[in-house]
């Protein structure tokens, strides 16, 4: 078997391949062009032929989709990706080809025998459905925020006049009652121009945003999960619908902890030696977005369920609110872990009422 290891850029790709006894039989740079990426792709399929096929392996980066795809459709037998770790004084694409061929083929029995690969940090590419929820999730976000931001610039007008106290709703300035406020108001010329300009954008990004919810909601339409998800307080649909294209299938997280660490809500620790162990912040290594669902759902979960509220406020004291905070998103996480890997709602657990002997006397 062949063992191809590839450092993906823009203009081209640098390859390191190697047989089955390690040696390195091509080493080199091949252009991204469609004739010459398609003529030595068609040249490793020919030579894989003879040798059992080949694996390959590569570090993920935003625009891998099309050499995973062609990897695919020349029968690689195993497409390993891996996040790419710390940058190197001494980072060439030729070393990087050569060490990720090393690594593939320092694995090569562990990958044929279904078992973990050592020293690989192993990206597990999304399904196309997750994909495509993910891509319209990160598009929602974009639009969201581009809204906020001409909100926040209609806003300063109105307190750069000191009218900004006089709008009907203080608490969601979004509503429709405050844009006609808005739209009503009488302001000097350049002030009137610019408001309308941001008006019409806010409009726009209204629409933008419900087409991109409608195809959001398409995607998970019927499933089970959503409304298991929805059923945690604070996650909305589109918060079920985020955190369940992050994660994907339940089974590749064993615990609990498991997913909590995916998500990047466990604490990263700095410890060499005989020193002090260093426990530091969590590693916010996952999914921003997910954690950003889970975050939002602090409040109403904190505030609808009296067991997490007594939960928070024992951490709250003792180490501050930020910590509080992170502890009940990683309870949450792992709570969505149980909601998925055991087809369960959300319950409430609320203490039991002591019974006295005058109750017991009334009850009777």
């Amino acid at each position: 078997m062949l063992y191809l290891g590839i450092d993906l850029h823009k203009l081209q790709i640098t390859i390191n391949l190697r047989n089955e006894n390690g040696d390195v039989i091509q080493a080199g740079q091949v252009s991204t062009q469609r004739d010459t990426i398609s003529e030595f792709f068609d040249k490793l399929v020919r030579h894989a032929g003879r040798c059992r096929g080949f694996m390959a392996i590569f570090e993920v980066c935003g625009f891998h989709d099309w050499l995973y795809e062609k990897l695919k459709s020349c029968r690689c037998k195993e497409i390993v990706v891996v996040q790419p770790d710390n940058s190197s004084r001494l980072k060439t694409d030729r070393r990087d080809a050569n060490a990720l061929c090393e690594l593939l083929w320092n694995n090569r029995k562990r990958l044929q025998n279904g078992a973990r690969p050592n020293g690989i940090r192993r990206v597990f590419l999304p399904e196309y459905v997750d994909a495509r929820t993910r891509q319209l999730a990160n598009l929602r976000e974009f639009l969201v925020a581009q809204r906020t931001k001409v909100m926040n610039k209609v806003r300063g007008i109105m307190r750069k006049h000191n009218i900004d106290q006089d709008a009907p709703s203080q608490k969601r300035y979004g509503t429709q009652k405050n844009r006609r406020w808005i739209e009503q108001l009488e302001l000097p010329l350049q002030d009137r121009m610019e408001v309308d300009i941001h008006l019409a954008l806010w409009k726009e990004y209204d629409a933008k945003i419900l087409s991109v919810e409608s195809e959001l909601v398409k995607c998970y339409e019927g499933s089970p999960d959503i409304v298991r998800l929805v059923s945690v307080p604070g996650i909305s649909t589109m918060g079920a619908i985020t955190l369940l294209s992050r994660v994907g299938d339940i089974m590749r997280f064993k615990t609990p902890g498991s997913l909590a660490n995916y998500f990047g809500l466990t604490p990263g620790c700095r410890n060499s030696g005989e020193s002090k162990q260093r426990i530091g912040g969590i590693t916010k290594s996952g999914s921003r977005m997910a954690r950003y669902v889970l975050n939002h759902a602090v409040n109403h979960a904190v505030r609808k369920c009296p067991d997490m509220k007594n939960w928070h406020k024992k951490i709250k004291t003792r180490r501050g609110n930020k910590t509080a905070r992170v502890a009940v998103m990683r309870r949450l996480a792992t709570i969505v872990w149980h909601i998925l890997r055991w087809d369960k709602t959300y319950q409430f657990r609320y203490e039991q009422p002591i019974i006295t002997n005058e109750n017991k006397h009334c009850k009777s």
